[in-house]
């Protein structure tokens, strides 16, 4: 139970740094790092689904 918690939280963490990514890489002009943002975001949001199901 504790580790699936921490992946959860992890999974959150991941994809708050893919929203930061993808604003930043916008501000600075940068598509690679906007690019990484979304790709990370995604891999969050698809952590989860998959923490989800298993249960």
């Amino acid at each position: 139970m504790a580790k699936k918690v921490l992946k959860f939280t992890l999974f959150i963490l991941l994809i708050l740094f893919g929203i930061f990514m993808f604003i930043y890489g916008g501000y600075d002009d940068s598509p690679g790092a906007q690019l990484l943002g979304i790709v990370a975001a995604i891999g969050g949001v698809v952590g989860i689904i998959k923490i989800m199901r298993k249960k």
